[in-house]
């Protein structure tokens, strides 16, 4: 039984956080096109912010890969709750960033300087999915 909570733990840090990557930049890259209609001049600032909640993604795999050694056969209600910490954190970091960065890409379109700005802002949900990762890789 341990070995399947563990191997659920794995499955959720992966899925969750790569999920939340493909609505924040699915949230963002909608944005993006919109704004393309308005001012396709600023396509590259576009993409810059889209791109921003792929990272999330990349959080949750990382975790997945060191935690790859460990022994399930003791450690799978922790791998659980390590993962599905992991996961969710990854999820709504991931969407939110997502969110924070659409509203960028639209006060860009609108001929707003905000893309520093919106990147000071999308770093914020992003630091909680790196103290997850870190929070993972220090259990």
């Amino acid at each position: 039984m341990n070995e399947i909570l563990g191997y659920l733990g794995l499955g959720l840090m992966l899925a969750l956080a790569g999920i939340g990557s493909c609505y924040g930049t699915t949230i963002a890259g909608n944005a993006a096109e919109g704004a393309l209609k308005k001012n396709a001049s600023k396509s590259a600032s576009y993409m810059i912010l889209s791109a921003l909640p792929a990272t999330q993604g990349l959080y949750g795999f990382v975790a997945f890969l060191m935690s790859m050694g460990r022994d399930f056969t003791t450690e799978g209600p922790l791998m659980l709750g390590i993962g599905l910490g992991v996961g969710l954190v990854c999820l709504f970091s991931a969407i939110r960033q997502g969110q924070v960065c659409a509203n960028g890409i639209m006060g860009i379109a609108q001929g707003h300087d905000v893309l520093t700005n919106t990147m000071i802002y999308a770093a914020l949900p992003e630091f909680y999915a790196i103290l997850a990762l870190v929070a993972a890789l220090m259990v």
